[in-house]
């Protein structure tokens, strides 16, 4: 009862004697502050969302052109179109004051117009994407259209600074594209997987979906991209991510790793602070918009769309259908250590608090020698859980009582912070070392991440860190984004001892336990746990770590260092099945209003035809030299292709939802879209923050993050390029399968790299450049 009495800041009574009044003036002092700080936010969303709704144009030429109206009115000249008189004629009188507001309102009108000219016409320029598919190639030139196209954007971009959702209100909507090109595209892309039966009865299946239902169903879609911002995203993230009822955990989310070539602390609860406090400054430029968008060139704006919901976020569970629910703010965080769950204020005394301040109450969390409640400790295994059992569990034991406040406490966080009781270590004499360390983050024990909250960052006793994020509020670029922000600022964050600078202004408040009554869900919790532990014990993970060589030689081949590596990948894979198999590459379409990913089709009728000819030893060194660059281009011209929204599968699957809602059977569509994804493939970028300087801080890159697999027969592959001469791989696969084994395919996915390797040597060998004679006649 102690605690319920402490958490009443006021209470009115009548006795005899009078009024009895009695309040806390501590805690109506947060109460006072809290409102201020909500009443602050409000007007700076005010104030960004004019700026944005004006923007290109700039909110302070409003001035400038009312000076000119003014000038113009009192000096004896006409404003445009008279409008200063006309507007004068409504208006109660022709004193000065009138005259004035009449200039202002003349002005006013002259100024929406600039701004709504400049705004409309800088998203009809946007709606151009020829310069996409311009050649790269040295010494290869650029068209004019492009390059007046270019000139006019660069002015307009970099017309006025920017704030992270000024553009999107001049981003173009999704193309949609007709039946008749998917269908073809389609059809190119199955063409290797299939022999010359089944691609008959493919091409008749896709010519008799074209010509009867793909029109009826075509003509709801352009209804959709006409009425909606984008006629994707929202089907995608209901029918992908909130209707699934697997488990999140392996399935759904995925994770991020630590810098590992950098060791910046050993302590954990400095590292953990520091990190923490990066993450509220990042929160604090998406509140303020005062993130830079991402430009692509430095120019062509992406959609910014996904960051809104970054923090305060939390996947809430549903018996039919999830739902994604965003709280507007929080001034906490929720720590999990040691199965005990913790609620720690970030936001007191009028301020955030700073990294050294924060690391004085993760120390008090690290130090209480507390015991979880009975049925704490597995509590997060209901969050691993099918989504139906954990969301009639909820519906039943979290709906009211303590368990409801804690559970809103979790679910309200900014985000959740894991401090673990083990290291994360790595060794590159030691390669299991980095494995386990992609497992704790992937997957943890099954209990010790919060699956459902947008991210829950995890630190090791050693000080290395890494993530778990939810899917469905955005892709793993934005946590890419937001992970390069911190290792950009953390190097800076410590002093010599390891701990974080600075001295505590005041003692922090002192994080508070969670209360559970978890007696009566205790059967749930250990089903949910057994669950959890089988899925994890199911999956297997291999870090590979190639050092021989990166995007430097990649380029010096003059090919795409992402087509480059998916071709390893093919050949990898044909290797290790002895087939060809559907395979899947996210692609980004954040150039478009609202946009998230495409799917680009590695395996094509190019590529595999280089991988038969890379088995084949009668087959010359040139001959695969060319088919390798000629299924390389390919496979930009698909990957370009859906960037600018010319994809095969998104477009497709929006077919097939409107089907279910008319409840038209499909043939083509059914059979379509229950292909297995047995290579699941997708690229970690990085790059996307000026303050990663990796010139001068090398060792400042994450060694990026991965997924499970896709099918249960099938791998899942991330990689990021993270020099000229390092990429790593992070390959998932179910260990119940018996024809996947992730130490066999990261050992074929090295020996293809080699192999290609070898065989551009050769062709450069063989082939060598002319030296570049020099004007002075000397080479």
């Amino acid at each position: 009862m102690a605690e319920a009495h402490a958490a009443v800041a006021f209470s009115f009574a009548i006795t005899h004697e009078g009024f009895d009044i009695n309040y806390d003036h501590e805690v109506l002092n947060l109460v006072w502050n809290s409102g201020i700080r909500s009443w602050k936010k409000r007007v700076a969303r005010a104030r960004n969302g004019v700026r944005n709704g004006v923007y290109p144009a700039h909110i302070q030429s409003l001035w400038l052109i009312t000076a000119i109206a003014l000038g113009l009115h009192f000096a004896g000249y006409q404003a445009p179109f008279n409008l200063t008189n006309r507007i004068l004629e409504h208006l109660p009188s022709n004193t000065v004051n009138w005259q004035v507001t009449a200039s202002f309102l003349a002005a006013l009108v002259v100024w929406l117009s600039i701004c709504f000219t400049m705004r409309y016409t800088l998203k009809l320029l946007l709606m151009y994407k020829g310069w996409m598919y311009e050649s790269r190639a040295p010494g290869s030139r650029v068209s004019l259209p492009t390059m007046l196209w270019v000139a006019v954007v660069r002015v307009l971009s970099s017309w006025n600074k920017p704030g992270l959702y000024s553009f999107q209100g001049s981003l173009p909507r999704l193309p949609l594209p007709s039946v008749k090109d998917t269908m073809s595209r389609y059809l190119r892309s199955v063409r290797p997987l299939l022999d010359d039966d089944n691609y008959t009865r493919m091409e008749r299946l896709a010519k008799e979906f074209e010509q009867t239902i793909g029109k009826k169903l075509q003509w709801y879609l352009i209804l959709k991209s006409w009425w909606s911002t984008n006629y994707v995203s929202d089907w995608w993230e209901e029918y992908v991510y909130l209707r699934g009822r697997s488990p999140l955990c392996v399935n759904s989310n995925f994770y991020g790793t630590d810098a590992i070539f950098m060791n910046l602390t050993s302590i954990q609860a400095a590292r953990a602070a520091n990190v923490v406090s990066l993450l509220l400054n990042f929160r604090k430029l998406i509140e303020h918009q005062e993130l830079q968008p991402i430009m692509v060139q430095g120019m062509i704006p992406l959609c910014s769309w996904q960051y809104e919901r970054t923090f305060n976020t939390a996947r809430v569970p549903g018996l039919e259908t999830d739902r994604i629910v965003h709280y507007r703010d929080s001034n906490h965080i929720v720590v999990l250590h040691k199965g005990c769950y913790y609620k720690m204020l970030i936001y007191y005394k009028g301020r955030t608090l700073r990294p050294c301040e924060l690391q004085v109450q993760i120390e008090e969390i690290l130090k209480a020698k507390a015991t979880p409640l009975s049925g704490e400790e597995h509590l997060a295994a209901l969050t691993a859980w099918n989504r139906s059992k954990w969301a009639e569990a909820r519906n039943t034991f979290f709906s009211r009582g303590a368990n409801h406040v804690s559970l809103r406490t979790i679910e309200s966080a900014a985000f959740v912070l894991s401090l673990d009781d083990e290291p994360f270590e790595f060794d590159l004499a030691r390669p299991e070392l980095l494995d386990n360390f992609g497992k704790k983050l992937l997957h943890g024990n099954g209990y010790n991440r919060w699956f459902d909250k947008c991210f829950t960052v995890c630190v090791a006793t050693n000080g290395r860190v890494g993530f778990n994020a939810e899917h469905t509020w955005a892709d793993a670029p934005v946590l890419g984004h937001l992970w390069e922000y911190i290792f950009g600022d953390d190097i800076y964050g410590y002093d010599e001892s390891g701990n974080t600078k600075g001295t505590p202004e005041f003692q922090p408040p002192t994080p508070t336990r969670l209360n559970w009554d978890l007696t009566p869900c205790l059967a749930q919790i250990e089903e949910a746990t057994i669950d959890v532990t089988k899925l994890i014990n199911e999956v297997n993970l291999r870090i590979l770590v190639h050092q021989e060589y990166g995007k430097g030689f990649m380029k010096k081949c003059r090919i795409s260092p992402d087509a480059y590596i998916q071709m390893a990948l093919q050949l990898a894979y044909y290797r290790d099945a002895g087939r060809f198999s559907l395979t899947y590459e996210a692609s980004m379409t954040r150039l478009f209003r609202e946009g998230r990913t495409e799917t680009v089709r590695p395996c094509t009728i190019e590529s595999s035809a280089w991988v038969k000819a890379m088995q084949n030893p009668n087959t010359s060194n040139d001959e695969r030299v060319k088919m390798l660059q000629a299924a390389c281009d390919r496979h930009q011209l698909g990957y370009q292709d859906a960037m600018c929204g010319r994809g095969i599968d998104r477009h497709l699957f929006c077919l097939y939802v409107v089907s279910k809602y008319l409840e038209v059977d499909s043939p083509f569509l059914n059979e379509v879209l229950s292909e297995p994804w047995r290579l699941s493939t997708s690229q970690t970028p990085h790059g996307q923050t000026p303050k990663m300087d990796l010139k001068k801080h090398p060792n400042c890159i994450s060694a990026g993050g991965g997924f499970g697999p896709v099918a249960d027969d099938g791998y899942g592959v991330s990689y990021i390029i993270a020099g000229e001469n390092l990429i790593f791989f992070h390959i998932s696969a179910k260990t119940t399968c018996q024809q996947t084994d992730v130490h066999r395919f990261s050992q074929n996915i090295s020996q293809a790299l080699a192999d290609i390797r070898t065989m551009f040597e050769q062709h450069m060998k063989d082939h060598p450049k002319p030296a570049k004679k020099l004007t002075n006649g000397s080479t």
